[in-house]
């Protein structure tokens, strides 16, 4: 498989794994017009900082679990201002820490920072995708080549499974002699046969249902035909055909029937077939729109169904009554589109480029339509995401204007401490909690299951073993015969973290124990 290569690659490639882990400082949830300090672990998240970082901070609770992706990065235009800040120890890339990328045209590097920037964030995504889950990333001309092999990379060609383009313009610039009236989704499973079993069908829109007729009676009601024959030659499908009127017809040159005899005769019997109003004509089949489970799927997005750039501005102008407030918000329809194809009504929805906030008002309007109870996570760097992000959702969900509130609640956070220091010791400054939710995740890669009280210090069980994790902030702790004698809960296997043993290889085995030093033994996301 081809692979790109550019300037600093062999840096970012494992970078995900440098990345310290932050824990999530909770700083409010809102609910129906107030905010409370009441946190809702499992709800909709925004969440204030830099998204490599939270991506990171997210693996705990939430890998392997985002059902659907949708990203929209800077475009790397040579006219924005996005900022490459990532931490990579290396002299090639520090050199462009801090640097805003992109003002000046001619930069040919910014491909390179580009591509440094994203490679991280799009490992990072992967591993939060759910098995049938998908993710959908806009881009334009300016680098979706570039993205198209590195997706192909991270997510394995066999996984690419379209490359959507939606009608972002309305009219031609007058100002271009070749105005550019499109943008570019693409759009990757986690594992494609996973995804293509769990992706829904567009409903049947009046328009599309318009083209369903019921010329002749037919009991099962209105249908619309195809072609029954099929090109090239198979001669147990070159048989003749006798027409209701009487007329004996052999498929066209270079063609042929497209099933066999027998299930002709089978469609035949059961009234499947068409052959035109005097009953003369080359067989059709018939589809009926009552087994028809929805729109099959087009990789052309026109904007009279999914929105356009304009919409996107004027949705947002009638949120804040403002203009101009942010540049090229993606219409609420078409991140809807999207919803409906990857999602089903408890699915979590992840945005780690949020800017106005669309992806999760998006979910709050089809949450309204269907019922449903989708989560949102949503990431943003900027320092609007309190003041438009949040803002936005929080209007979307009690109404503005002359639109009704969706509902819902919501909880912002911020990126907290890192909870190793030095990338090896633990920061006491992070609560016990959080700690032992990471180790819990890192040791079974589940979610932390609910602490029942009575041994302090045992995360879990799984898979038969049970998992503790002996620490205090104030003093050393020993696995010792009398930690041992505390132990009530009953399972095959037991790892313990303490920070000092005192038990000997023979006990440990007899006890079914693993010992792991605090912190040394502690794996690192």
């Amino acid at each position: 498989m081809p692979t790109l290569e550019w300037i600093g690659k062999e840096k970012v490639v494992n970078h995900h794994l440098d990345v310290p882990y932050r824990v999530l400082e909770h700083r409010y949830t809102y609910m129906g017009n107030r905010a409370t300090g009441v946190e809702i672990p499992d709800g909709n998240k925004i969440i204030r900082g830099d998204n490599l970082e939270a991506l990171k901070a997210l693996l705990p609770q939430y890998e392997g679990r985002i059902k659907c992706i949708y990203i929209d990065p800077p475009y790397n235009t040579g006219n924005e201002g996005w900022v490459y800040n990532d931490n990579v120890n290396d002299p090639k890339i520090r050199k462009w820490l801090g640097e805003v990328v992109g003002k000046e045209g001619e930069d040919l590097s910014r491909h390179d920072k580009w591509l440094c920037m994203m490679y991280p964030r799009l490992k990072l995504l992967q591993r939060l995708l759910a098995d049938d889950g998908a993710i959908f990333i806009s881009i334009d001309d300016n680098e979706q080549a570039n993205l198209k092999l590195i997706c192909d990379e991270i997510f394995g060609g066999k996984n690419f499974i379209a490359e959507l383009i939606w009608q972002k313009r309305t009219s031609p610039d007058a100002r271009k002699k070749i105005s550019t009236a499109h943008d570019y989704i693409l759009l990757y499973a986690k594992n494609c046969l996973c995804f293509e079993e769990s992706a829904q069908l567009l409903d049947i829109d009046e328009k599309s249902a318009s083209k369903f007729k019921n010329p002749d009676n037919d009991p099962r009601g209105s249908w619309v035909s195809s072609d029954f024959t099929a090109q090239g030659w198979r001669p147990n499908q070159m048989y003749e055909i006798t027409t209701p009127s009487g007329k004996k017809l052999f498929p066209p040159k270079g063609r042929c029937w497209k099933n066999l005899e027998t299930v002709f005769q089978h469609m035949l019997t059961e009234g499947r077939l068409w052959f035109g109003s005097n009953g003369s004509g080359v067989p059709r089949q018939k589809t009926y729109l009552s087994e028809r489970a929805g729109k099959n799927i087009w990789t052309l997005w026109m904007n009279t169904e999914v929105g356009h750039s304009q919409e996107g501005t004027q949705e947002l102008a009638k949120i804040f009554r403002e203009k101009s407030l942010f540049d090229y918000p993606k219409p609420v329809r078409l991140i809807e589109r999207i919803l409906q194809i990857a999602t089903s009504p408890d699915s979590i929805i992840l945005d780690s480029f949020a800017g106005s906030g669309t992806t999760a008002h998006a979910v709050l309007n089809l949450n309204k339509k269907d019922g449903g109870n989708r989560k949102f996570i949503l990431i943003e760097m900027m320092d609007y995401a309190e003041s438009i992000t949040a803002e936005r959702v929080r209007r979307g969900m009690d109404g503005y204007q002359d639109t009704e509130g969706a509902g819902g609640t919501f909880s912002f956070y911020d990126l907290g401490e890192p909870l190793l220091l030095e990338n090896k010791y633990i920061n006491e400054v992070v609560s016990v909690e959080k700690i032992q939710e990471y180790v819990w995740f890192m040791e079974t890669q589940q979610p932390m299951p609910q602490h029942d009280g009575n041994e302090p210090f045992l995360l879990g069980c799984y898979n038969h073993t049970a998992y503790y994790f002996y620490y205090e902030k104030d003093c050393l702790t020993t696995l010792d015969r009398t930690f041992l004698q505390s132990i009530k809960t009953k399972a095959d296997a037991y790892l313990i973290y303490a920070d000092i043993n005192t038990l000997s290889d023979r006990e440990l085995e007899r006890h079914r124990l693993i010992f792991k030093k605090i912190p040394r033994d502690i794996t690192k996301l």
